[in-house]
């Protein structure tokens, strides 16, 4: 992705940490009260300044570590879940890149709400790890086309919606694993956007509903915002969805963390500490 203010740039969009000192009419937060956030930015830091209305408390229960480990994906996880489509028990759901930071999330999340969580990954491992995490089904996409997949484990009867983070590669064919009516969700980009097409193919696919949402958007509200990190908190508090870090990296060392990512040589949630 493009840095949204060109450069020089601070990279990371989440992290946790300790309020140092607030603003003088600021009444709600002050020194030494835990906090996270998921913004554009910026994360990659020491210290920083941000603005009051975009962190939210970390709650007694979450270490510092599990909260700058989940704010963006948690939230995404939320927003996909029960807002952009709202999952419920009986559904069936393909996600894409299931071994990923949101797909361990999502998956235990989808599994507690009783939908049927179908993924793909890359790799026997990370097929392990991903039905660890949720998954009822994971399919190899380097060995098995995921389209025949789902076929395969639906009778046919296909997805309710997907949750498509990949783009590029897996368009069109994901609309080929929707029910009719169903809805194609394609919230990131990690092999190049999805191409123009035709709003026509939706139709033709069955009547399909797509969308392309933003976890900045869906929580621009302060009011979203905490609805959404409180669910969040309160699906981790219970056990149901458990936040586990995979890696960790000195902040000095940020360089090598994304030559592994790029080189996916990572699964799950990376961290960084100063």
């Amino acid at each position: 992705y493009p840095p949204p203010g060109g450069f020089p740039l601070i990279p990371g969009s989440e992290a946790a940490g300790v309020v140092v000192e607030v603003g003088a009419d600021l009444d709600w937060l002050m020194p030494g009260d835990r906090i996270a956030y998921a913004v554009t930015t910026g994360a990659y830091a020491e210290q920083r300044v941000i603005a009051a209305d975009r962190v939210v408390k970390v709650p007694d229960g979450i270490s510092d570590e599990q909260a700058a480990a989940m704010m963006l994906k948690g939230m995404t996880a939320e927003y996909l879940l029960r807002r952009t489509f709202k999952v419920k028990a009986g559904d069936t759901i393909l996600f894409h890149a299931a071994a990923g930071g949101v797909g361990l999330i999502l998956g235990q999340w989808a599994k507690h709400l009783g939908a049927t969580v179908i993924g793909t990954a890359s790799s026997a491992d990370k097929i392990e790890l991903a039905k660890a995490h949720g998954f009822d089904h994971v399919i190899n996409y380097r060995e098995q086309d995921f389209v025949a997949g789902v076929l395969a484990i639906t009778g046919g009867k296909k997805c309710d919606v997907v949750y498509d983070s990949v783009g590029n590669d897996t368009f069109p064919a994901s609309l080929d694993c929707l029910k009719p009516l169903g809805m194609f969700a394609s919230f990131g980009q990690s092999s190049g956007p999805v191409p123009p097409f035709s709003m026509s193919l939706l139709a033709q696919k069955g009547s399909l509903f797509a969308t392309r949402p933003t976890l900045f958007v869906y929580n621009a509200k302060r009011e979203d915002l905490e609805a959404s990190a409180a669910a969040l908190f309160e699906i981790v508090l219970s056990g149901a969805v458990e936040i586990k870090i995979n890696q960790r990296y000195a902040l000095k060392d940020a360089g090598k963390a994304h030559s592994d990512l790029e080189g996916r040589r990572t699964t799950g949630t990376t961290i960084l500490i100063p």
